[in-house]
């Protein structure tokens, strides 16, 4: 399975919980997936980039131009809706994961008797 594949349906919400810890520009975010990940999630900036402007889109971030190393970068910050929904969706992550982790310990199925 691929790096893209593995992060299918769940890359927004890992930059979201990137930008959480503070306004970072786009490169920045694709360096900290990588890091954080312990280099599995070595994404190219054409995956990461249009996912920041779905997130953008939707509300969830802003953005803004900053100077930064003699050029023009956009910096990309969590709303205060983008704070809420990630809240959401780490719930239902952990929920997610502890219902995945069950199975795969082979948690005993309810008794239907």
């Amino acid at each position: 399975m691929g790096q893209i594949d593995e992060v299918r349906g769940h890359l927004e919400m890992l930059l979201l919980a990137i930008v959480a810890d503070g306004p970072a520009h786009g490169y920045a975010l694709v360096e900290a997936l990588r890091e954080r990940s312990g280099g599995r999630f070595d994404l190219p900036e054409g995956t990461v980039y249009p996912a920041l402007h779905r997130l953008e889109a939707a509300g969830l971030l802003a953005s803004r131009w900053a100077e930064g190393a003699g050029r023009q970068r956009r910096v990309y910050e969590l709303t205060k809706r983008g704070h809420s929904v990630l809240a959401a969706r780490r719930e239902e992550w952990a929920g997610f994961v502890a219902s995945v982790q069950a199975i795969l310990r082979g948690a005993p199925w309810p008794s239907i008797a």
